[in-house]
């Protein structure tokens, strides 16, 4: 069965809520570029555009929803969605970069925002194509959703 549009914004905020936090929480006292910034600052900011995430992945869940509309199986491969990465990165850094996103502590620079980013979606989409599918067996008959 082909994830479902709802079934795919769940997965993508549970995914967000536990493999990205635990990963954010891991990741930010070793970011580069972080300079003088407190700690506190950092998580802060970190966090924040994890939600932020999440929150315009509801947009861009839409958007791929439309899109796959147009694809013989209504799915994308898996690499699509390894490559979606770039313009949900590129959007969201434009959105900090035009001070857009509230409840950021600091306006990251580019080498903190990048290796955050990556290392949670990377983190995220191997989650989602392998370990995800053993303790949530009936996952994909589900059509993606969890609940």
């Amino acid at each position: 069965m082909v994830p479902t549009l709802f079934g795919r914004i769940q997965t993508r905020f549970f995914l967000l809520a536990t493999v990205g936090a635990v990963i954010t929480a891991l990741i930010v006292p070793v970011l580069p570029g972080a300079g003088k910034a407190s700690l506190g600052d950092l998580y802060q900011t970190a966090f924040v555009v994890l939600a932020a995430v999440a929150v315009l992945g509801i947009g861009w869940e839409l958007i791929y929803h439309f899109l796959m509309q147009f694809r013989w199986e209504k799915d994308w491969p898996s690499l699509f969605g390894l490559v979606t990465l770039v313009p949900e990165g590129l959007l969201l850094w434009g959105l900090l970069q035009a001070d857009l996103v509230p409840g950021t502590a600091l306006n990251p620079p580019a080498a903190t925002f990048w290796t955050l980013f990556l290392a949670v979606w990377i983190g995220v989409w191997l989650v989602g194509n392998g370990p995800m599918r053993v303790p949530f067996i009936r996952w994909r008959f589900r059509g993606g959703r969890l609940v």
